[in-house]
């Protein structure tokens, strides 16, 4: 059977289309990369490689997103890559040479998106948890690709209620590429694992001289919660559920879990911005003196590009990186003012200047910019750079600027408040999800604490206010602020620690209810805490094997066989883990299962989704986490209403939407006499009848007069005359 793409037809085969779509994906990565990796090899030197995969793809994203804008055609967006790539080519930056020793950056790219991919082809159906969302704003996306996108489950709305950047990032390399949606779907997640491990290692190679591979773990590792599970004999595939509710009414999720859950949800597609902007704090604050004006520009632009694109990735995110970059403005501030951390009269002497410094500092940049016209913009953007608080000044500013118009735009609930937590997290269930890095940590600090034992009172104090769950955060996080010279590594350390103690305090107030109220907050900052806390505590793992590599010899076969059986592995248990899957299948088509499950709907979808332009739909509405809104969501056709609670979490039901809208369904296909006058209130241009829509309603819509064009497999379609 053919496969149908998001505007017309394939003649080829399944797995042919699969096999090409799976290779034009990585033909877009790799062209967009290539593109712009020379132009970062001055800023970034021996990572201008790396780098440039995250940085093409959000550069792309950016361009794009203003194409939506401004309605002209997206792939219009390649043009400046076509141009970067070209001008690269004639000035002869692709030698054999300039390639030598990147095939380590390319291999770890390719053997994590090749694992994901793995999971996904045994894995692939869009058919549960928040898969029929995610697929529904991704097709959306793909099928009129305009900023904001329309909502795929409210007629006439449109996504700027949700940060939806990540669909975005995804729906459009699937247009550029070709790929359709329901394969689009099964592609994102490979995408994002394979970038996160690049910029992981990158990470790793920033921490620690040697091991750096070992800040990868961060990905492979669960927590400890799973490995107490399965010592009590429970099934695999319940083991993985549980251990991310091991905190009682939260949800606490980690990257392995994500991955193979397979939702295509802003938490996990952030988490490659979030590696991203890591690698760019530790490689400002450790380089940003070695840089020259021009290289510091550059980094302030990928920094406000990646910290600009947090808010409409998943914005939980920029409300742990936002802070973290004004710490890292100061670190490289500080740094330039007084880069002898021994000299304690410099150091009172920065302090004691630090407002007078900023208002300088700020004046000057003012007045630079008041210049451009008459400087010259390079040079005087150069010479912005050159400020020691040019960081701290910048990035923020640039970050809003660049997607302006999507605040502007932006029209969500949003967060209610922020309160104090009432019931803390226990010591056993904190230490069941964050275990394994404070044991790192405490190992790697014993000397610290054994020669100052005096410091432990401060975690004390804070266990006996009955926070003893932040106490044992407390406990490493005092020795590394103490200490007399921290590391990158502890840094990240700190702000991770920073985080889950946080989350111990305070808590966002959403509309999750009373039993729910720490629900997101746990969610969504436990992600970021992770990354933080794992690839520090792994780094300080590697240093402390780095002290004792001349006690213990080392063959040096034994890190080439340990390479394979990992890539082995990688590649080789995705394929054969035993987990509860609803539709298990040997595919990277997400809507393959629909044709066993659901053959009307499947035939009626791929019709549907070959019809082009603007439409909109009706279908029977039936509560959240079910199969109802199963065609706006395998078309990215805006139905009149889909899953009624995310709408609702959304929107601002003022107007008394909500139960309006449930009632005119149901009106439409049940009072033929008002069914294209409440089709036309809405713009509904067709009308969908399967099984769903005959279980919940009395159908009568044939009685209405309209347009029979599709009756087949159970499924009737009608159109609304023009």
């Amino acid at each position: 059977m053919p496969f149908k793409s998001d505007s017309g037809v394939f003649s080829l085969t399944g797995y042919e289309v699969q096999v090409l779509s799976v290779a034009s994906w990585l033909f877009l990565i790799f062209f967009l990369q290539i593109s712009l990796w020379p132009y970062l090899k001055g800023s970034f030197r021996e990572f201008a490689y790396p780098v440039s995969f995250p940085s093409s793809i959000l550069l792309l994203t950016i361009i794009s997103w203003y194409c939506g804008l401004l309605k002209i055609p997206i792939i219009l967006a390649l043009i400046p890559f076509v141009i970067l790539f070209l001008y690269a080519a004639w000035r002869g930056e692709y030698t054999r040479e300039a390639f030598t020793g990147k095939g380590t950056w390319v291999f770890l790219f390719l053997l994590f998106f090749f694992s994901m991919l793995c999971v996904r082809f045994v894995n692939p159906s869009i058919s549960y948890a928040e898969k029929f969302m995610d697929h529904a704003f991704l097709a959306s996306i793909m099928r009129v690709p305009v900023v904001p996108p329309l909502d795929p489950w409210f007629l006439g709305g449109y996504l700027d209620v949700y940060y939806y950047l990540g669909y975005w990032i995804f729906g459009i390399m699937g247009i550029v590429s070709g790929v359709p949606s329901f394969i689009t779907f099964n592609l994102a997640l490979p995408t994002v694992l394979g970038l996160s491990a690049v910029m992981m290692y990158a990470v790793g190679q920033l921490l620690t001289r040697k091991y750096a591979y070992l800040t990868l773990a961060t990905f492979l590792v669960v927590n400890p919660s799973f490995i107490w599970q399965i010592l009590q004999g429970k099934s695999l595939g319940t083991v993985f559920w549980d251990s991310t509710r091991t905190i009682p009414n939260t949800i606490n999720e980690y990257p392995l879990f994500s991955f193979i859950w397979g939702d295509v949800h802003p938490h996990v597609i952030g988490i490659f911005n979030q590696v991203f902007f890591i690698f760019l704090m530790v490689y400002a604050w450790t380089r940003w003196n070695s840089l020259g004006s021009r290289d510091r520009f550059v980094l302030i632009l990928l920094s406000a590009m990646s910290l600009g694109s947090m808010p409409l990735i998943n914005t939980w995110d920029v409300i742990v990186y936002a802070p973290a970059t004004l710490v890292t403005g100061l670190i490289i501030w500080y740094r330039s003012t007084c880069p002898d951390p021994r000299d304690h009269n410099k150091i009172r002497k920065t302090a004691e200047g630090i407002v007078i410094r900023l208002k300088k500092s700020a004046f000057s940049v003012v007045e630079s910019a008041a210049k451009l016209p008459d400087e010259g913009i390079r040079k005087t953007l150069g010479n912005l750079a050159a400020f020691p608080s040019a960081y701290l000044l910048s990035v923020p500013v640039v970050a809003v600027l660049a997607f302006l118009p999507f605040y502007i735009q932006m029209n969500t609930r949003g967060i209610q408040g922020v309160g104090f937590v009432h019931t803390p997290t226990s010591p056993v269930d904190f230490l069941l999800v964050h275990g394994f890095f404070l044991l790192l940590m405490i190992i790697y600090l014993f000397p610290d604490i054994r020669s100052r034992p005096w410091l432990l009172v401060f975690p004390f104090g804070i266990a006996l206010t009955g926070y003893t769950a932040a106490a044992l955060a407390t406990l490493p996080l005092v020795y590394l602020i103490a200490r007399k010279s921290r590391s990158s590594a502890d840094i990240i350390a700190i702000m991770g620690l920073f985080v889950i103690i946080m989350c111990e305090v305070f808590y966002l107030v959403d509309n999750m209810g009373d039993t729910y109220y720490r629900m997101n907050t746990i969610f969504k900052f436990y992600i970021a805490a992770w990354l933080m806390m794992g690839a520090s505590s792994c780094a300080m793992l590697a240093n402390l094997f780095e002290k004792r590599a001349g006690m213990v010899s080392c063959p040096s076969w034994i890190p080439r066989v340990a390479l394979v059986v990992v890539s082995v592995a990688l590649l080789v248990v995705p394929l054969v883990l035993p987990l509860d899957s609803p539709y298990k299948g040997v595919t990277l088509d997400g809507l393959d299962y629909v044709r066993s499950a659901h053959p009307g709907d499947a035939d009626a979808v791929a019709f549907l989704r070959s019809i082009p332009g603007n439409i909109g739909l009706v279908e029977a509405e039936g509560g959240d986490y079910t199969y109802y809104s199963r065609v706006s969501s395998f078309t990215g056709i805006p139905s009149v209403i889909g899953w009624t609670f995310h709408e609702y979490m959304w929107r601002d039901d003022a107007d008394g939407w909500y139960g309006r809208r449930m009632a005119d369904i149901k009106t439409i296909y049940e009072q033929p006499e008002r069914t294209e006058v409440l089709m036309r209130a809405y713009n509904a241009t067709h009308l969908y009848v399967g099984d769903l829509e005959r279980e919940r309603y009395t159908i009568r819509v044939h009685e209405a007069g309209l347009p029979l064009i599709y009756d087949r497999g159970g499924v009737q379609i009608y159109s609304l005359p023009a």
